[in-house]
């Protein structure tokens, strides 16, 4: 908090100088530099509401073992928070304590970009020099862990891989009440739970981690009141498989009762926000770029022969939202009616091949090139889709996969999209669905806004010709 202090204090002072001599001839070339006292943001108001609001953003609560990218996010969430209740508490002032003094919103921005920056690069300095000295032997918290099966040694492998963290397990304590085994892995065994008040009496420790398999949890709650005798962290490990738990889990509390979610979205908050931002930015700018050759399609769509530009199908989304998916047409009108009545009862046949004789010379262009999908940006607009996501399937083969396919149904746990990890990788077209479902719950648990734009731009040269879209 003391260095948020100084730093928050070299912000305001850092904006001054930027708006006023660095850029005063770009941003106004005639306006005369005023004096610091006149025009800086009064250090008495934003220094207190930043710190206010790192505060709430959980900047001064022990982190041991979280990583940087949270810890970050954490900080611009914090920093966008404190920028605008300066504003704020400002603007209700100002008649009374700042009565002629007037600041521009370019001195806001860089204090916000300038704050946020100055405290990513202490948060990121100080990680690195304490993963310099916890490399030497210092900063070190020493744990045991409670549990030698197969979870425990996961805790073990786990906190040595990570051992920035600064957290070191020194010995196991049997889940067993007796034991015979002397060790396990590298680290000795002290004694079983029979013997465990003995044992953490000898030591010296500052937590332990709790890891009983799945059938010891029942002696979980006396575990914990026994442990209520000394002042040392304790942290339980759920004895959950993750290929069960494909998506992100949560902890969270409602009225004092702890919930454990291991199926939910990852999309939710800022997340949320950020997603839609970027599909309607885009969705907008991808409409801007392909209207005239969309204009052209449709044209010679219909040149090619009678039936509507547009194909329109049932398909699911989000949470099973049923909407109709825009493509342009690529079979004879009387097969493209035939395919729906096929697909609405989930015949084989509806399924494409190579040289599949329902399909138009336009309509191949199309299908090879993928600008068939084009209208589908109509669906993002709508917020049925988004620009990325698993590709949407129609509700009588999800009603037929779900039963097949295990984790099949975490696919509706994010908006259907039109392009997507899988697809970049080549699975397109007839390829195995079981590596298709993989490589969309690999992009559901691992999520992120750049993840999003990392396969935007894969898109580009991956994502448009294929030799199995047909």
């Amino acid at each position: 908090m003391a260095a948020d202090l100084v730093i928050i204090v070299a912000a305001v002072v850092a904006a001054y100088l930027l708006r006023f001599q660095l850029l005063s001839g770009v941003i106004r070339p005639q306006e005369p530099e005023p004096s610091f006292r006149a025009q800086a943001i009064p250090l008495g108001v934003a220094v207190p509401v930043m710190i206010l609001a790192m505060l709430w953003a959980g900047q001064y609560r022990p982190r041991r073992d979280q990583r940087f990218h949270l810890e970050a996010m954490a900080i611009i969430k914090g920093t966008v928070v404190g920028l605008m209740a300066t504003v704020v508490v400002l603007s209700l002032l100002q008649k009374v304590y700042f009565d002629g003094l007037h600041y521009g919103g370019w001195q806001f921005v860089i204090y916000g970009l300038t704050a946020a920056g100055m405290l990513l690069a202490w948060r990121l300095s100080f990680r690195i020099a304490l993963r310099f000295i916890r490399a030497r032997g210092w900063n070190l918290r020493h744990v045991a862990i409670i549990g030698t099966g197969r979870l425990g040694q996961l805790v073990y492998h786990t906190l040595r891989r990570n051992s920035w963290t600064g957290i070191q397990p020194v010995f196991f304590i049997s889940h067993h009440q007796t034991t015979s085994r002397r060790r396990c892995l590298d680290l000795p065994i002290r004694s079983g739970l029979a013997d465990l008040e003995a044992t953490l009496d000898a030591a010296h420790l500052s937590g332990v981690f709790i890891a009983l398999p799945g059938r010891g949890a029942v002696v979980l709650p006396d575990l914990i009141m026994r442990l209520e005798r000394y002042a040392i962290d304790v942290r339980v490990v759920p004895d959950m498989n993750p290929k069960y738990m494909p998506l992100n889990m949560s902890i969270n509390e409602l009225d004092g009762m702890p919930i454990l979610s291991i199926r939910e979205s990852p999309l939710s908050g800022w997340g949320r926000v950020a997603k839609r931002t970027v599909d309607l930015v885009g969705g907008v700018l991808l409409l801007g770029v392909f209207a005239l050759p969309m204009v052209v399609i449709g044209f010679l769509i219909r040149l090619s022969g009678n039936g509507p530009v547009i194909f329109r199908q049932d398909r699911l989304s989000l949470n099973g939202l049923r909407f109709q998916i825009f493509k342009f047409r690529t079979m004879e009108h009387a097969q493209s009616e035939r395919q729906t009545l096929w697909e609405a009862g989930g015949g084989t046949e509806a399924w494409t091949k190579s040289g599949d004789r329902r399909i138009t010379p336009v309509g191949r262009l199309l299908r090879r090139t993928s600008l068939d999908e084009l209208p589908q940006l109509f669906n993002v607009l709508l917020g049925e889709m988004s620009l990325v996501g698993p590709r949407p399937e129609r509700p009588e083969l999800i009603e037929r996969f779900r039963e097949n396919w295990r984790g099949y149904m975490l696919r509706q746990h994010v908006k259907a999209g039109m392009t997507g990890w899988a697809q970049v990788n080549g699975l397109r077209g007839d390829t195995s669905l079981r590596k298709r479902l993989q490589y969309d719950l690999f992009y559901i648990r691992n999520w992120s806004l750049t993840f999003d734009l990392r396969i935007l731009w894969l898109t580009l040269f991956r994502g448009f010709a294929h030799p199995n879209a047909y």
